[in-house]
């Protein structure tokens, strides 16, 4: 596990960009996992400069998402669908039929998540994966808990996570109390991971993560068993300070 400890924000968003871009530079037709919340809007700001730049070409880039609210509308100014849509798919060149999100409204989950495992595996498996950090530790949408699930899945929202998702809505009541996601090992089978954090809310999580032991009551410290993790934090996520 590499750590990159950056100044601010704004350093963290660049160089998640950076790796991002010379990731699709090296290979054109590349598989990306993303990921929503607050930590890569910038990553994605960045990225449509460069694509608006010529710096970098999304053509044939084929994207699936880590996780989405259930039940939501896609159209919904929430949902994570509209929220990549508003952030990043609107302003690259990118084939929208290429990019994958959970579907919120989906009738059979069962069913949904297993197509959407059955997709990746098309697609030859996601090549780089991008991750946020909850404050609890959370990764995707898998939740700190006695045990955690491997693939795909529906889950329930943990009061921490409902609590810090919160202000993203107009009042706590609206927010989805349950989600899809991408399971641990669907995350861990992705070829080389860069996770995001900033903030001093995220020392214990990111500390935890990096200097911690391997346990299910923090998720990302499943990431110690992959061979190729990046973390990029600010100072202010590292130290606490």
């Amino acid at each position: 596990m590499r750590v990159i400890v950056c100044k601010n924000y704004d350093e963290i968003s660049k160089t998640a960009a950076d790796i991002i871009a010379s990731q699709v530079i090296l290979k054109p037709d590349s598989v990306l996992g993303l990921a929503t919340g607050s930590t890569p809007v910038g990553t994605y700001k960045l990225l449509a400069e460069k694509n608006k730049a010529g710096v970098i070409d999304f053509k044939d880039v084929t994207t699936f998402n880590l996780d989405e609210y259930y039940p939501i509308s896609p159209e919904n100014d929430q949902s994570y669908r509209y929220f990549m849509n508003d952030n990043l798919f609107n302003h690259i060149n990118i084939d929208i039929t290429r990019t994958h999100v959970l579907n919120g409204m989906a009738e059979d989950t069962d069913k949904e998540c297993d197509e959407f495992e059955k997709m990746i595996e098309a697609a030859g498996g996601i090549d780089l994966q991008v991750l946020g950090i909850g404050q609890n530790g959370h990764i995707g949408f898998n939740e700190p808990d006695e045990e955690l699930v491997a693939k795909t899945h529906l889950t329930g929202l943990t009061e921490n996570t409902i609590q810090a998702n919160s202000r993203f809505f107009e009042k706590i009541e609206d927010v989805p109390t349950q989600s899809l996601t991408m399971g641990i090992a669907t995350i861990l089978a992705t070829r080389k991971i860069i996770i995001l954090a900033s903030g001093k809310n995220k020392h214990e999580a990111v500390d935890k993560l990096i200097n911690g032991g391997i346990t299910t009551s923090n998720p990302a410290t499943m990431l110690k068993l992959h061979p190729d993790v990046i973390v990029i934090c600010d100072e202010e996520a590292y130290t606490g300070k």
